[in-house]
């Protein structure tokens, strides 16, 4: 038979129909060897390793890197036997740098085992290239790949200027043994994780538009119960597009709301705003202070509800200005608990015994972490940092909600949950309330991008609890306060020194470095503070938390003092705070 595949050239895409190549394993191989050598050539020889966002690198880096993930996910997609995805984004990262990670076929991130793998042939010299390509054959039991072309590699990408240069690598790549791609163009990452559970599922290539109803539909529907304002909750937002795909897609997004939401968009690309500079999700969160934008009279108003997305749009962070003018930021930790309670008390309403839980990392704020389970009673647990880690613990639960500080997260539901709250919401012997609970946490179901973080997916469920609640974003912040906290990073010449245990709560070595955190932590009230190593670079991060900004400030350093010392630092000392 024959297939077809898409090469991105600016603007437009041109589609070739290619005869399935007819040669035996060898003549393949020795011509993947041989592209990689003309074209692709290892460009550099210092180790990188496939983390939870995949690799990522200066762009004139990646192309090597790109042909063969794209060779990985042929293979990963042939003994799948469905369609595997392929974002090429870096995310937060700045417009100079990409990175590519694989979709699996429900929409999950790629299964951690094959990290090895990836890890393996994206180091591996040019010329033993084929020698890696069958060391992970053999390692898996594929045997051959007869049916390569049937399986398809679904490619998305940001809006960088390398990712379209960089698609055409992947795709290479995919083509090199006999596979296929389809390349959809600008994607956000969350959808194309849904086009890729899409397509295994329904047996079809989806669309943007599908992903746009799907999420539109369930808003408009949980909306129609009500008027668009509630109490202290009017349906104004203003959001920032972090100058990328996210905006873009927004955009395009917002008629499906058909009007129950009105969203002032800013930093979508256009005006010469530069992708993730100054703007965006990380920005917001790391220098506490709203996002700049490009565009006349958008400016934040004191007292609106704010909101700023990542370059790839799987984070969200809200935020507002107090008529004082003073920056107030709603992260993760604020969304989850949001989200959590609302479903504690839909469960309640409905009657349905469905075991909820939250997952959290080390890094969220103490005062989360007691409120969720002082006051809305919900059990938490603790994951390694990494979305993959808080993704696999959410498993365990018939409901499990999670997200990282930094505003990545999602909620998941079992399969056997959502056939409990199907039939509840169809159970006509259900009390009028019990009724309405179970069709509306159908809805809320519907409004989630289960398979992956989504800004988007995420920002509707945030306003559909804060509408629920006649909340305004003054309200939704009151519900607790955070601790103050600090994030300080130590440069160390080694830093597989430190090792952690306790979901990285713990060192347990150098020797004698934890006793002496504990030690400075009993110092101050409501301290609290933790180290771990970086997965990219030879530093080691230290959070340090506790009752006034000044003494978290102290906290932080005098813990990445002990680091410095007990775990070989090099370079400038930890500097002491002057206020």
């Amino acid at each position: 038979m024959n297939f077809v595949y898409t090469l991105y050239i600016p603007n437009h895409y041109t589609h070739y129909v290619v005869k399935p190549l007819n040669k035996n394993m060898n003549s393949l191989l020795k011509e993947v060897v041989n592209l990689s050598k003309m074209k692709y050539c290892r460009s550099h020889e210092k180790k990188v390793q496939y983390g939870t966002a995949g690799f990522r690198r200066k762009a004139e880096e990646m192309d090597f890197i790109m042909y063969r993930m794209g060779i990985l996910a042929g293979l990963r997609s042939m003994l799948k036997k469905a369609g595997i995805g392929l974002m090429i984004t870096a995310s937060h990262n700045p417009e100079c740098d990409n990175g590519v990670k694989l979709i699996d076929p429900l929409g999950d991130m790629l299964e951690m085992s094959w990290e090895k793998h990836a890890t393996d042939l994206v180091n591996v010299s040019d010329s033993n290239l084929d020698s890696a390509v069958q060391n992970i054959m053999a390692a898996v039991g594929l045997k051959d790949l007869d049916d390569i072309a049937q399986y398809p590699v679904l490619i998305g990408m940001d809006t960088r200027r390398s990712s379209p240069s960089l698609s055409a690598a992947a795709e290479d790549g995919v083509r090199a043994l006999g596979g296929v791609s389809k390349h959809y163009g600008l994607l956000t990452t969350p959808q194309l994780h849904f086009l890729v559970h899409y397509y295994n599922t329904q047996k079809a290539f989806g669309t943007k538009e599908d992903y746009y109803k799907k999420l539109g539909d369930a808003f408009v529907q949980l909306r129609e119960a009500g008027d668009a304002s509630n109490s202290h909750y009017t349906p104004d937002v203003w959001a920032d597009g972090a100058n990328g795909v996210g905006g873009k897609e927004m955009k395009s997004f917002l008629p499906y709301l058909q009007g129950k939401l009105n969203v002032k968009l800013v930093n979508c690309g256009d005006n010469g705003g530069v992708l993730n500079h100054m703007c965006g999700a990380d920005f917001v969160k790391s220098q506490q202070k709203p996002s700049e934008v490009q565009e006349n009279d958008a400016a934040v108003q004191p007292c609106t509800r704010c909101l700023s997305v990542d370059g790839d749009c799987d984070r969200v962070v809200y935020f507002y200005v107090s008529k004082e003018s003073k920056f107030y930021l709603l992260d993760g930790d604020k969304i989850a608990t949001l989200i959590a309670g609302y479903l504690m008390e839909l469960l309640r309403e409905s009657g349905l015994k469905l075991y909820l839980g939250l997952i959290q990392t080390a890094y969220a704020n103490g005062s989360s972490t007691n409120y969720i389970v002082n006051e809305l009673k919900v059990p938490v647990s603790c994951a390694k940092t990494g979305v993959k880690y808080l993704h696999h613990e959410a498993k365990s639960f018939d409901i499990g909600v999670y997200f990282e500080a930094n505003g990545h997260g999602t909620v998941l539901f079992s399969g056997s949950a959502m056939a409990s709250i199907e039939e509840a919401a169809n159970d006509s012997e259900l009390s009028e309330d019990q009724s309405i609970a179970a069709k509306r946490l159908k809805n809320v179901v519907d409004v989630i991008n289960q398979t992956v973080g989504d800004a988007i997916s995420d920002m509707l469920l945030v306003e559909t609890i804060l509408h629920a609640r006649g909340w305004s974003i003054e309200d939704w912040n009151n519900a607790y306060t955070d601790l103050p906290n600090r994030l300080l990073k130590v440069q160390v010449k080694d830093r597989t020194v430190i090792s952690t245990t306790d979901a990285e709560r713990q060192t347990t070595s150098p020797e004698g470095l934890q006793d002496a955190i504990n030690k400075v932590v009993q110092k101050y009230k409501s301290g609290r503070s933790f180290v771990r190593p970086s997965g990219t670079e030879d530093v080691v991060r230290v959070y340090a938390e506790a009752d006034t900004r000044t003494n978290a400030d102290l906290l932080g350093y005098e813990v990445a003092c002990e680091v410095y010392k007990r775990a070989g630092g090099v370079g400038d000392k930890p500097v002491e705070p002057t206020s």
